[in-house]
């Protein structure tokens, strides 16, 4: 892939989630006005001064709006970009968690200088197509978007003392549900097995990493992934109950009903 084509600029969320975006993580500033939205089936409210990441399961194509005066820079940068441009740190582990429930920080002053300092110098190393070393010189001004991206969050959140064993345990275990494992696989026993620990151990290690057992992230992969596919009205019930391996429809509606608290039918009307 083309240097260039690893980070794209825009000015409005409207293609966050879009398709065309699915490799991208999404990295926002809002200058002016404000942006309301629903992300993981949460509403939330992104004002003048605060940053944003969605990764790249995020969707904001539900119940967008931008106030009139809404101004916003959006950086969009592949996984592949992120993971050369992240240091060796422990820490992107526990802000990638915290952000799957709540993407956006609300920074002080002295922090937003920053976080628009550091957006305006990717868009200025992007326009510099002749430099010899535009790919260091890129991965450099990510990674210092990162680094103060890693202090804004220990400021707001703190810091803790999890040993990097955990932390190495909780990323493969989340690695497993990204690639979309949860669909034929929902029981903790088959992650533990494949991560040859206990299922004890690894509940009791995402515990201590997230603050949530092992069973929550399958389940609440598992239910966003059905959430989105119920309100494609091009698949039924029964093909979308087939994908996740449930042995009958009726089994399937009483897992969404548990897990999602409605009924299929309820994403369709």
């Amino acid at each position: 892939m083309d240097i260039i084509q690893n980070i794209i600029i825009d000015d409005t969320l409207e293609r966050v989630g879009n398709s065309l975006y699915a490799g991208y993580i999404c990295h926002a500033y809002c200058y002016k006005g404000y942006a309301t939205f629903e992300f993981n089936n949460n509403h939330y409210r992104f004002n003048a001064g605060d940053c944003m990441i969605i990764p790249r399961r995020g969707d904001l194509t539900k119940e967008l709006f931008q106030s009139d005066d809404f101004k916003v820079c959006v950086i969009y940068i592949t996984q592949e970009f992120i993971e050369v441009s992240t240091p060796q740190s422990n820490y992107g582990m526990k802000g990638h968690l915290s952000l799957f429930n709540n993407p956006i920080m609300n920074l002080t002053p002295s922090q937003q200088q920053r976080c628009v300092q550091n957006f305006e110098n990717i868009k200025q190393r992007l326009r510099e197509t002749s430099h010899h070393f535009l790919r260091d010189i890129l991965i450099n001004a990510v990674q210092c978007m990162i680094l103060d991206f890693f202090d804004f969050h220990a400021e707001l959140y703190g810091e803790d003392k999890i040993t990097s064993q955990y932390y190495q345990l909780m990323e493969q275990f989340l690695d497993m549900l990204e690639r979309g494992d949860y669909r034929r696989n929902r029981d903790i026993g088959y992650y533990a097995d494949k991560l040859c620990v206990t299922s004890k151990y690894l509940s009791e290690v995402a515990k201590k990493v997230s603050g949530l057992p092992a069973n929550y992230w399958i389940t609440r992969y598992a239910s966003l992934d059905i959430s989105r596919l119920l309100r494609d009205r091009s698949l039924t019930f029964t093909e979308i109950s087939d994908m996740f391996g449930f042995s009958s429809l009726s089994h399937f509606s009483r897992y969404v009903l548990n897990n999602l608290g409605a009924k299929p039918t309820d994403f369709r009307e």
